[in-house]
Order: structure tokens, then C-alpha cells, then sequence
């Protein structure tokens, strides 16, 4: 892509990836072949975080879809001040809040990982769990390989927030410790004790787990979170 950068752009423009200029340019200058390949690279990042993020699981397809309007229409306000992967997860952050106001408002129910979101050719259910797979490593991933997916997915939706959007966005996304500061509106030492406290959390919750399956006792996982002070 080519673009003509003013000189009022330039300097925020030079804190950017190669090329990130240049796609932004594209995006603001209204390219549709730029837009699909925005969507095509962070359509799944964006629903599985939010899929990890929001109450009501069941709308992470539309809050998705949301997300790339909002984007869309502010790329235009767009300078550089962060990166563009930075700038479109924060967004993303930001609708997830605004899902779960909603849902502490109107809802109020719980949705495990188990529901049922639709059926195969063959009659068999497709579970939400199996719409969080996903094919590329992470230390995320790394971490599923000693434990059942689900069990992890449901442990991790045990962490209060804000750690697990912490979690998520650190261990799951990637994201440097500046950049998940960023995206949060936090301080750097902020970012270290969620992280923290998000951690010990999950391995709680994990080890509540297997000690269940030893023992064959299911019928409450959730620790008192309150008395670690997480």
C-alpha cells in the first residue's frame, strides 16, 4: 500500500509497525480491500477474547461484529498514539464493559462453557467450547496441553475481574506488559499485581479441580475468593 503521510502524522507514525502507516491510511482513506484484510486478521482474536470476556457468551458473535463497526467508523480519529492491534483490542475492552453493565442490569445468568450454540449435519450438539479452539500456540495453549480445555475455560471464568482481563490479555493475547497497561488504563505496577493475584486465582481453581476428580466431589469449584484477598 501506498500512502502520503503529512507531516503532522509523521511522528506518531514513526512509533508504528512497517507498514501499519500505511494500512492506517488505507483504512481512513476508506479502502474496502484494507478493511477485509483488518477483519479477516483480528475477526477471531476479537471473539475470543470476548468470548472470554463477557457474561452471556452467546453474544460474543454480535458484540464482534459491533466492535468492527465501532472500528470502522473511528478510524478516521485514528493518529498513531498506539498501535493499531493495541488500539482495536481496547475498543474490543471497552464494548465487553459495556455487555456486562448491560447484563448485570438485565440478565444476571450464568453460561457455561458446555451450552449448546447450534447442531452438526449428524444431529450432535456443537458446544461453545468447541468454537474457542484455537489452532496456533500460545502460552495459553502450552498450558492445555496438561490440562482439559474446558476445565481450564471455566476456571478461568472463575477470576474476578479485572485479573482475568489481565490474564487474557497477557498469558492468552501476547500483549507486553506496557500494552496491556495501555489497553486497561493502568498503571505498569497495576498490570504486575492483577497479573499476580489472576494467576494464583487459576491455579486455585485448578487445583480445586483435580482434587475434585480425586475425591468425586463436584458439587461446588468456587473458592472463597474473598478470604485470599483475590
Amino acid at each position: 500500500m501506498q500512502a502520503d503521510l503529512t507531516m503532522g502524522n509523521l511522528a506518531s507514525a514513526l512509533t508504528l509497525e512497517p507498514g501499519e502507516a500505511a494500512l492506517i491510511a488505507e483504512l481512513q482513506a476508506g479502502s474496502e480491500e484494507a478493511f477485509g484484510w483488518l477483519i479477516t486478521r483480528y475477526h477471531q482474536p476479537i471473539y475470543s477474547l470476548l468470548a472470554r470476556t463477557v457474561q452471556d457468551r452467546a453474544d460474543a458473535a454480535d458484540l464482534t461484529q459491533e466492535v468492527f463497526v465501532k472500528i470502522f467508523r473511528g478510524v478516521s480519529s485514528f493518529h498513531g498514539e498506539s498501535s493499531l492491534r493495541t488500539w482495536i483490542y481496547r475498543i474490543a475492552l471497552r464494548e465487553a464493559s459495556n455487555q456486562r453493565r448491560w447484563w448485570l442490569r438485565h440478565k444476571q445468568q450464568e453460561v457455561t462453557i458446555e451450552e449448546e450454540v447450534g447442531s452438526r449435519q449428524s444431529g450432535s450438539p456443537v458446544l461453545l467450547k468447541d468454537l474457542l479452539e484455537d489452532e496456533s500456540e500460545s502460552p495459553f495453549d502450552m498450558a492445555v496441553h496438561a490440562e482439559n480445555r474446558s476445565r481450564v475455560e471455566a476456571a478461568l471464568q472463575r477470576v474476578p475481574e479485572p485479573f482475568r482481563t489481565a490474564l487474557i490479555l497477557r498469558d492468552i493475547e501476547g500483549f507486553v506488559y506496557e500494552e496491556v497497561a495501555e489497553i486497561q488504563g493502568v498503571t505498569l505496577g497495576t498490570v504486575k499485581s492483577r497479573l499476580a493475584r489472576g494467576r494464583a486465582c487459576l491455579r486455585q481453581q485448578l487445583t480445586a479441580v483435580k482434587q475434585a476428580d480425586r475425591t468425586g466431589k463436584h458439587e461446588d469449584l468456587n473458592l472463597a475468593l474473598e478470604e485470599e484477598g483475590v
